[in-house]
């Protein structure tokens, strides 16, 4: 086994249990809107985070560099209340639970307080996987060096032409997701990322919403091409869905494998330069590297980088013993939790999932390039064909997810029947 494979699966593996039981971490990220159509006012969202922790009762864990919380924490829920990237994009980071209630309630109670804060200044928070202003808004990242690195490393797609990257790379700043974390076992990770992996044409249907206007790009789910035609996408296994399903634990490092690492922490400062495979990483004699300042510095790879190694695929194994599913547009205010439901649904029947899939008519038709799936399912157009084979297969998944939730009996069946009315269930 190489050095690379080896700190990869201690950094992934090693915090999965035998048997662990079912926990719901939910993250959700809305864009905060000026409705008055103009940019989302800095200010005003600066000044929600100041008043926040006196009414929540959440402490200040971070601050920017002028001094301004940008995060906040519950300590007792663990909840987490941030800036996604910019000022423009707050983020729920929950605690975990034991139902999609627990959470749901504690969200309702955020939120009322949160639009009520942001309506004095006629701003609010939206359900939309996009900034519907994403073209008025300053789009820079948070005074925060993590925030920064990122903005600045997507911003070298800027100096490679020749790559056919997009001509976006601020997108972090405007794009939102709806992501959930799930336990998983030893067993069964493996299981889960696979069986997820082949439903992707499915929820591309069912959950698009950030169509873009910025752009002639035929989809609704911009999300994909800001990600995929980035930094973070010149290799492909870095991002998005898997492009295989995976034999065995060794098949999956492997993949891991060629991922990118593309910064680094040296004496309390953070780094970035251009992409490297993991597996090519500690060969590499020198890194041409830059600083948050521009300056340019050579660096030497050290095992150690391997700690902030993070890929983004859409079935993401994390350093937690969860999977998080990362690829649903933030949804609109009133199915903030279908998407949660429906993942959970379906872990639980995972045994029925997996026999379903082996057999899915769907695929008969379709084909299964799961990568080539979910973006042919995703245009704004869909044929006859399409849309027929893709309803029944959403329908027969969205049975199936109904059915797990009914077998925890925690009456969470609730939060799918906006999607059960939508196609005609």
């Amino acid at each position: 086994m190489s050095r690379s494979v080896e700190l990869l699966k201690k950094r992934y593996l090693k915090n999965i249990k035998e048997n662990p039981d079912l926990f719901i971490g939910i993250e959700l990220e809305f864009p905060i809107v000026n409705l008055e159509g103009k940019a989302t006012d800095g200010e005003v969202v600066k000044d929600l985070f100041r008043y926040l922790p006196s009414v929540l009762g959440f402490t200040i864990e971070k601050v920017d560099d002028f001094g301004n919380p940008i995060q906040l924490l519950d300590l007792v829920s663990q909840d987490t209340i941030l800036f996604e990237v910019a000022y423009t994009t707050i983020e729920f980071a929950f605690g975990k639970a034991e139902s999609i209630q627990e959470v749901e309630e504690r969200f309702n109670f955020y939120m009322a307080t949160i639009q009520n804060k942001l309506g004095e200044a006629n701003h609010a928070i939206v359900g939309c996987g996009l900034h519907p202003n994403w073209d008025k808004n300053e789009n820079c990242p948070v005074a925060f060096p993590r925030y920064q690195m990122l903005m600045d490393y997507l911003n070298l797609s800027r100096s490679k032409t020749s790559r056919g990257l997009h001509d976006f790379p601020e997108y972090g700043a405007f794009i939102c997701g709806s992501q959930v974390q799930l336990d998983v076992s030893r067993s069964n990770y493996l299981r889960v990322i696979n069986a997820f992996t082949q439903i992707e044409a499915a929820k591309a249907y069912l959950f698009a919403n950030s169509e873009f206007s910025g752009a002639d790009w035929d989809t609704k789910i911009s999300r994909d091409i800001f990600w995929e035609e980035s930094m973070h996408g010149i290799y492909p296994e870095n991002i998005g869905v898997n492009a295989r399903l995976f034999k065995d634990e060794d098949d999956f490092l492997d993949y891991l494998n060629h991922s990118a690492i593309f910064t680094a922490e040296r004496d309390g400062e953070t780094y970035y330069f251009y992409p490297i495979r993991a597996k090519d990483y500690l060969g590499t004699p020198e890194i041409h590297a830059f600083a948050l300042d521009g300056e340019e510095i050579l660096l030497y790879p050290q095992e150690k980088d391997f700690e902030t190694h993070r890929s983004y695929q859409y079935q993401d194994l994390t350093t937690r013993g969860t999977v998080e599913f990362r690829s649903v547009c933030t949804q609109p205010l009133d199915r903030t939790f279908t998407s949660a439901a429906f993942h959970l649904g379906l872990l639980v029947h995972l045994d029925k999932l997996e026999a379903y899939l082996r057999t899915a008519p769907f695929f008969t038709t379709a084909g299964r390039d799961y990568k080539l799936l979910r973006r042919q399912f995703s245009k704004k157009q869909l044929t006859d064909e399409e849309e027929a084979a893709v309803l029944e297969f959403s329908k027969d998944l969205l049975t199936l997810a109904e059915e797990g939730l009914e077998k925890r009996d925690k009456q969470e069946m609730v939060y799918l029947e906006p999607l059960k009315k939508e196609l005609g269930l």
